[in-house]
């Protein structure tokens, strides 16, 4: 998929492997500084099959924010072999408080609050992405 999103990002799509299952999400993909530091702020509402990848080359500890980001998100923190590290789920809509990864990962994945739960997505589980 090489469309872009309304927003004007690059758009590809994602599985999530857990289980016998894969999930597959339609991502955009923000690369550049100023990409990552909108995020996924302002939007009213964000598709159960939606997302917003971030990787980071190399992987290296970070910490996210809520800040002018009006929706829940789970944030699903990713290691360099594609493993889910952890998911902070329901991050807090405006929150400034910092949602750190706690090891050094390779990309942030957010999509729309309690979808890992609805889904049984977990730590462990495995994403694959083309990067």
């Amino acid at each position: 998929m090489t469309e872009r999103s309304p927003a004007g990002l690059q758009q590809m799509t994602l599985d999530i492997r857990t289980g016998a299952k894969t999930h597959r999400f339609v991502v955009e993909l923000a690369r550049s500084f100023q990409e990552q530091e909108t995020g996924l702020m302002n939007r009213p509402s964000l598709g159960l099959d939606r997302g917003m990848i971030f990787p980071y080359d190399p992987p290296q500890p970070v910490a996210f924010w809520m800040k002018n980001t009006l929706i829940p998100l789970d944030m699903i923190f990713i290691r360099p072999d594609g493993t889910i590290a952890r998911i902070a789920a329901n991050t807090v809509p405006l929150s400034l408080e910092p949602v750190p990864a706690a090891e050094p990962i390779a990309a942030v994945l957010e999509i729309a609050g309690g979808r890992s739960a609805e889904l049984g997505i977990g730590a462990g589980d495995r994403v694959d992405w083309p990067h």
